[in-house]
């Protein structure tokens, strides 16, 4: 019996982005379902029925939601190429780097790309701590996880991508080669992975939809 592999997911998300590389790094064929961002189907909401979001992963009929789970049951499940390091503690600390980059890297850099003025000014602050943390996280290695991509370049990949497109559409300057060269060098050295480049998402399409996220959210700041 054929083995049944799809992924759920919008064109743009970057959370989706991490499930596609891990299947391509390790070689794995599997069907991509669309899914419109304003309108869920009613097939992720079946399979995802607490957050009704994708990405999701569905497995010979059994799904996986969130993205960060999505990728230790897809290293879990094909070994070739593994992902998270095999040592208990290294990979105790990958998934703490993975939360960090989501709760703190990620919150902090939007807080700052829909702020202005002090606020914004204090988010960008935050963020270049943050920054320097992973900073100090790449000295003497390539990658996060030494010299080949793994779980934390791909759990960091959308920094590679969405740091230009938010400096594009603000007046923001996030990461430059004098402050932050390591991670300078890893953005360059992840987006040229082929494995990497030829799965970003239209750079045309993503920046008028940031632009308008943008002024979004700054009219619904004004009409309160």
């Amino acid at each position: 019996m054929a083995e049944e592999l799809k992924l759920f997911r919008t064109w743009s998300s970057p959370y989706a982005l991490r499930v596609v590389w891990a299947l391509r790094l390790k070689g794995i064929q599997y069907e991509t379902v669309l899914e419109d961002v304003a309108e869920k189907s009613d097939i992720v909401r079946r399979y995802n029925p607490v957050y009704k979001k994708v990405p999701v992963l569905l497995h010979n009929g059994r799904p996986i939601s969130e993205s960060l789970i999505i990728l230790e049951y897809v290293d879990e499940t094909w070994k070739q190429h593994p992902l998270l390091p095999q040592d208990p503690h290294a990979r105790a600390m990958a998934r703490f780097w993975a939360r960090f980059g989501d709760d703190k890297v990620m919150q902090s850099m939007w807080t700052a790309f829909l702020s202005e003025g002090k606020e914004q000014e204090a988010a960008l602050a935050e963020t270049s701590e943050h920054l320097q943390k992973l900073e100090e996280e790449l000295r003497g290695k390539k990658f996060f996880g030494g010299d080949s991509i793994g779980y934390l370049d791909i759990t960091f990949g959308w920094l590679a991508n969405l740091i230009r497109v938010l400096e594009e559409t603000s007046s923001l300057k996030v990461v430059d080669c004098e402050r932050f060269p390591l991670l300078f060098a890893w953005l360059k050295e992840f987006s040229d992975a082929p494995v990497i480049k030829d799965c970003w998402p239209p750079h045309d399409q993503l920046v008028p939809k940031f632009v308008a996220l943008r002024q979004l959210h700054r009219s619904r700041l004004s009409s309160t």
